[in-house]
């Protein structure tokens, strides 16, 4: 978890910092994380926060689904 400057990688996100990478409101990240549409993991009662890992994996994801979609859409169609 340390990097080689001394400061410690973080390894959750909160909602709004998740809203500003992925240039979406405040609100619409709440709405998309309660209802899983962003992975997100709730802390007692309040608090949510999305795990660095699992959005990076989540985008990933997203991309590959895009191309595959680009892909298929660019695809001539049989005669």
């Amino acid at each position: 978890m340390e990097t080689d400057r001394g400061k410690i990688d973080r390894l959750v996100f909160t909602v709004e910092e998740t809203a500003k990478i992925l240039g979406i409101s405040r609100g619409t990240a709440y709405l998309l994380a309660n209802s899983g549409g962003i992975p997100a993991i709730r802390i007692g009662q309040r608090r949510l926060v999305v795990p660095r890992k699992a959005l990076e994996e989540f985008l990933s994801s997203a991309g590959k689904a895009n191309e595959n979609q680009v892909t298929r859409e660019g695809q001539d169609e049989p005669h």
